[in-house]
């Protein structure tokens, strides 16, 4: 139990660090700035902590034989396993109004992003670099396609010709490409929190056969 709560914690640190990472190297808020606050890289940042936490608990407990550590590593284990069922249940059940409210969010992020570009058309704004690694990255353009940019239609949009008086722009928008991105990982998703569970499960059964065995021993809450 030591040495699995002591990978989980390494786990945890790598997770976190690369959330940091994105944090100051790559920020979404010219994207979407009311789901800004739920990108990528704060979920990393509050994933990261959180199974740091709860693995530093299991493996202290269980190297000194704590039943009071070993009880909190349970009843947290409990309660992340139920925040990660309610989670996904709500996903289900309010697929559309999220894809919903992402689609409204990203037309603000773009209205946003163009009305930068007209006040330093000199320059390239952080709005626009966003949307061009997005756009570059999904292969797609604008919120619904092009015409989402007006006459200023970013050099990221383009697929072919870019060069020459008729270039050809990518004709798929983002969210398109967002949605396909998600029901083509919809199965490893579920898979993954699946195999999530069963091992918070068998975590939360080690650290209660701990907890009896060391109830039994008589050694209570020793430090």
């Amino acid at each position: 139990m030591c040495f699995a709560n002591f990978l989980c914690f390494l786990c945890g640190v790598a997770v976190l660090g690369f959330g940091v990472y994105l944090t100051v190297s790559f920020k979404m808020t010219a994207l979407t700035p009311t789901l800004a606050k739920f990108n990528s890289a704060n979920t990393l940042l509050v994933s990261g902590i959180v199974i740091t936490c709860v693995s530093f608990l299991g493996f202290l407990g269980a190297l000194k034989e704590n039943r009071c550590l070993l009880l909190t590593f349970f009843l947290l284990l409990f309660l992340l396993m139920l925040v990660e069922l309610t989670a996904a249940c709500l996903l289900l059940m309010y697929e559309s109004e999220i894809a919903s409210l992402v689609k409204n969010d990203l037309h603000d992020g773009l209205e946003k992003a163009k009305a930068k570009t007209k006040e330093k058309s000199n320059s390239t704004s952080d709005a626009v670099t966003e949307w061009d690694v997005l756009q570059t990255q999904l292969d797609c353009c604008g919120v619904n396609n092009k015409t989402d940019w007006g006459e200023n239609v970013p050099a990221s949009c383009c697929q072919s010709n870019c060069n020459t008086q008729n270039p050809q722009y990518r004709d798929k928008g983002c969210v398109e490409k967002l949605k396909s991105l998600f029901e083509e990982n919809f199965l490893t998703t579920g898979i993954s929190v699946i195999v999530l569970c069963i091992i918070e499960v068998l975590g939360m059964c080690f650290a209660m056969t701990l907890f009896c065995h060391i109830s039994r021993s008589g050694l209570g809450y020793k430090l």
